[in-house]
């Protein structure tokens, strides 16, 4: 069979599967053993065994069950009320006024959680009715906070960069460090877009009703320190050359811990509620990673990764006309598949070509992070679609309607870090 035929073969099984309402971990490690059993002469169970064990019990792996247990901690402790009194005062002379701190406090917790679903529900569990309650837009409240959750992918520490760098075998640290400048500028355009907005539409946005002086202002930051001591532990120790993505995440859970304590909710119940639901999600995820990587190494022995980097490396796209097309690829994926899975998916395909294109590789994680957050608030599997679809009770299709504006920032964002790629590489560039 032609790889043409291989290839449609195997996509067809993996949508069948997955239509079928198998779980995704084991529905790649189904394809990957229909591949194996049917074009290479290798034996199926004893690759599958080496690989699934040599995946689930990487070192480097060992940093995501942490940040996600850290982020699990913070989201049952008072942070975001603390988050909303210390930032409230700071943004109401902006116009757009309070809707400012769906994107400050999702960009906030990004630094301290790493996923996209709990910055998303952590903060829209305190900013929706309380911004609901002052009478601002629901369109606004709601694309807003959908846009801006996805930061917690990009802004590092971020789940999806670990998965990355443990595929493309690159430095998560320096990942981590080349994710601050692009969630920065995602974040500022985000707000930039609030902005203008409500400057052509001023009469949707509730009048300000309180002022502060410089000195309230200062006193009520006081509600932030927790957290930007916790982001400084976390990222600083990275930054600094002092701890391992790993041992930085061991800090965070530390410090999580000792925040939780401090606040006084820390108990029996919140400690075993975040330690169950570290504990699923992490499960989840391994199992993605593990049926990914038995599907990389069947790939790997029919030579499908090869035949295919050298069909796209056939077509004669140049650089830039091959980034748009793995925009385009990733952004229908979305359509399908959680960002994990679309990133474990393809890398095995992906990356000789990219390679081949001498595209850098810690510039096109940063890409790909992008691109998948594009994907979290894309129909029908937009994972903060489904958050706020949860805690609003609204239609998925209306929540896509009101985030899109959100959606097309972001492939504003795609544009400027192929024009500007000293955005994701500088600071990685002085470490």
């Amino acid at each position: 069979m032609s790889e043409l035929g291989i290839t449609a073969l195997l996509i067809a099984s993996l949508f069948l599967i997955l239509g079928s309402g198998v779980w995704i971990g084991l529905t790649l490690t189904g394809v990957a053993w229909i591949a194996m059993e049917l074009f290479s002469s290798h034996p199926a169970g004893d690759a599958m065994a080496v690989t699934i064990w040599g995946s689930s019990s990487s070192w480097t792996l060992t940093a995501l069950p942490l940040f996600i247990w850290m982020g699990e901690i913070l989201f049952r402790t008072r942070l975001s009320e603390s988050m909303f009194k210390g930032l409230a005062p700071w943004v109401n002379w902006l116009p757009g006024r309070l809707l400012h701190t769906n994107v400050i406090g999702c960009a906030i917790f990004a630094a301290v959680s790493g996923s996209s679903a709990a910055t998303c529900a952590t903060i829209g569990k305190m900013t929706l009715p309380e911004l609901t309650k002052r009478g601002y837009p629901q369109d606004q409240i709601i694309g807003s906070l959908a846009g801006a959750g996805t930061l917690g992918l990009l802004i590092p520490p971020s789940i999806i960069m670990i998965v990355y760098g443990v595929s493309a075998e690159v430095s998560i640290s320096q990942l981590f460090v080349a994710g601050v400048l692009p969630g920065l500028l995602l974040a500022s355009l985000f707000s930039g877009y609030i902005v203008i907005w409500s400057l052509l539409n001023p009469g949707k946005i509730p009048p300000r009703t309180e002022q502060f002086t410089l000195s309230q202002k200062l006193y009520e930051s006081r509600h932030l320190i927790p957290v930007m001591g916790l982001i400084g532990a976390v990222l600083g120790s990275i930054y600094a050359g002092l701890a391992t993505a790993t041992e930085a995440a061991a800090v965070g859970v530390i410090g999580s811990f000792v925040m939780s304590t401090l606040q006084g909710s820390l108990n029996w119940v919140t400690f075993k509620e975040s330690l169950m639901g570290a504990t699923r999600l992490y499960c989840m995820i391994a199992l993605i990673l593990a049926g990914a990587s038995f599907l990389t190494l069947s790939m790997g022995y029919i030579g499908l990764p090869r035949h295919l980097a050298e069909y796209v490396s056939s077509l004669g796209l140049s650089p830039f006309l091959l980034v748009l097309a793995l925009t385009v690829f990733y952004v229908i994926l979305g359509c399908f598949l959680d960002g994990i899975s679309m990133v474990v998916l393809t890398m095995g395909v992906l990356l000789p070509t990219v390679q081949a294109a001498h595209i850098d590789l810690i510039w096109f994680g940063i890409f790909v992070v992008v691109v998948v957050e594009m994907a979290q608030i894309t129909p029908p599997v937009g994972f903060n679609l489904f958050v706020l679809q949860g805690m609003t009770r609204k239609e998925i299709t209306y929540i896509a309607r009101v985030t899109l504006p959100f959606f097309f920032l972001m492939c504003g964002m795609v544009l400027a870090l192929w024009f500007f790629p000293q955005i994701a590489t500088w600071l990685p560039g002085k470490m």
